[in-house]
């Protein structure tokens, strides 16, 4: 039975409805009965969807979009105080409820499995979402990605379990009670809310404390930060631990990952018993994906060998190596990866996919603040691909900070040795790629801005 939205919740407004946590949580208030509303910079994929559903979206921010019955309005962090829709609900004292609070209220009776990590929460809680699905357990979802087509990121089922994606950024997990969590990495990132290491570790420690008592906690055993996390939670009453890796202390130890072209054949050790399963996406950190997935659906009560099966069915969400076509013999690809250990991962997995051929990469930095601090990172990272254009860096809801830009990104990569280039005009890229890509060459779009935007153009033009 489709639980009913909450009573503050019954007309919701959300300002920048067509954001990707946003978008999801408008679908299943809307698939449970509410009557949605809410407002976006621009028309998009994401927006039609939501129409499609029964909501109003309006295209740009006004006080008068905000209905004179709303309940409430919701916003993520990224909505600013000066926001004419969130001051019209100051003016007016309509709550204010923040987008982790509405995720959290829909959760509410429901045994809810969370996803954190500073990489791979989407990929994880889709692979989740598809393979929970796929056993005809109606899961209800809520991801920070589309899996086939805009407005699938998110699913009101029937069954009593739900997936979400549980985003650290600003520390918004704190207000989630998983019966199961997933941690699948910590790694500093988040700049302008985290200052240090200690900040962060504390954050994810908060969140592990939130897991209702007895529930089980699925930690990575192989990445420096996950293992650090592990030892500062040893101990906790009522927390059952669970590791997964290929470290030979591993709960769920992975014996072998054998790539084949843009998918992997992953082998485990699960108590005490091998299984072997395939993963319809490249690269080593997918197949791990995967694994921490198959933990923590284990850990809710699912069967192994059912679950393992079910996960073969997942082929791949929206910008997280997803194939955008061929075209004179260049597959076009495109990845969301913007942290530095996201790219070099990310690089590493295509290049089985490219065979013989290259591997090209347009990269768009995301966000002043981690171009700042991660620069040089980043451009070890670019040193992976064969030659790449570093466009310049996508604000989003930052305001530049001087001295800070693309080219801090582009010497980091040529003193790696990287063959790079800048291109400040993102519209020329698809000519700029016209002219270095050859047949068998594998093209990378890469950043979490609208670099994804290209993909297509390029396709177009290599095919002209």
């Amino acid at each position: 039975m489709t639980p009913a939205p909450p009573p503050t919740m019954e007309r919701p407004h959300f300002i920048g409805i067509g954001g990707a946590g946003m978008s999801g949580i408008a679908k299943i208030l809307a698939r449970r009965g509410a009557r949605v509303a809410g407002s976006d910079a621009r028309d998009s994929e994401t927006a039609a969807a939501l129409r499609a559903l029964g909501a109003q979206v309006h295209i740009g921010h006004a006080a008068a979009h905000l209905a004179d019955d709303a309940s409430c309005v919701v916003v993520s962090s990224a909505i600013r105080e000066d926001n004419p829709e969130l001051a019209e609900a100051a003016r007016r004292g309509i709550p204010v409820v923040h987008r982790s609070a509405a995720l959290a209220a829909l959760m509410t009776g429901q045994r809810a499995i969370a996803v954190a990590g500073t990489h791979g929460k989407t990929t994880t809680t889709s692979m989740l979402a598809v393979s929970l699905t796929d056993l005809d357990l109606s899961p209800s979802y809520a991801i920070g990605g589309d899996l086939d087509a805009p407005g699938s990121n998110a699913e009101s089922g029937t069954g009593e379990l739900f997936v979400a994606e549980a985003d650290e950024s600003d520390r918004s997990f704190h207000r989630y009670r998983p019966e199961v969590a997933i941690v699948l990495n910590v790694e500093l990132d988040h700049h302008a809310n985290y200052a240090s290491m200690d900040e962060i570790y504390e954050s994810f420690e908060i969140f592990a404390g939130r897991i209702v008592p007895g529930g089980t906690l699925v930690v990575n055993a192989d990445q420096e930060g996950a293992v650090t996390l592990t030892a500062r939670l040893a101990g906790r009453p009522d927390l059952r631990i669970v590791t997964y890796g290929e470290s030979p202390e591993a709960d769920v130890r992975v014996l072998r990952v054998v790539p084949d072209r843009l998918a992997s054949d992953v082998t485990v050790v699960l108590d005490g018993k091998e299984l072997t399963f395939r993963v319809g996406v490249p690269g080593r950190h997918y197949a791990h994906n995967a694994v921490a997935a198959l933990a923590a659906g284990v850990a809710a009560g699912i069967p192994a060998a059912e679950l393992a099966t079910a996960l073969g069915t997942y082929t791949g969400v929206r910008r997280r190596l997803q194939l955008k076509g061929e075209a004179g013999g260049v597959q076009i690809i495109d990845s969301y990866a913007h942290h530095p250990t996201e790219m070099a991962a990310d690089l590493e997995a295509v290049r089985g996919g490219a065979a013989d051929g290259r591997v090209l990469v347009v990269f768009q930095p995301h966000l002043f603040s981690r171009t700042r601090e991660l620069a040089t990172e980043m451009g070890a990272a670019l040193a992976l691909a064969d030659a790449c254009v570093v466009l310049d860096i996508y604000p989003a809801r930052e305001d530049p900070i001087p001295g800070v830009t693309s080219e801090l990104i582009i010497d980091a990569a040529r003193a790696h040795g990287a063959d790079v280039r800048p291109e400040h005009d993102k519209d020329a890229v698809p000519d700029v790629m016209a002219g270095i890509a050859r047949p068998g060459d594998l093209v990378l779009t890469m950043g979490a801005g609208d670099v994804t935007e290209l993909g297509p153009k390029i396709l177009a033009r290599l095919s002209g």
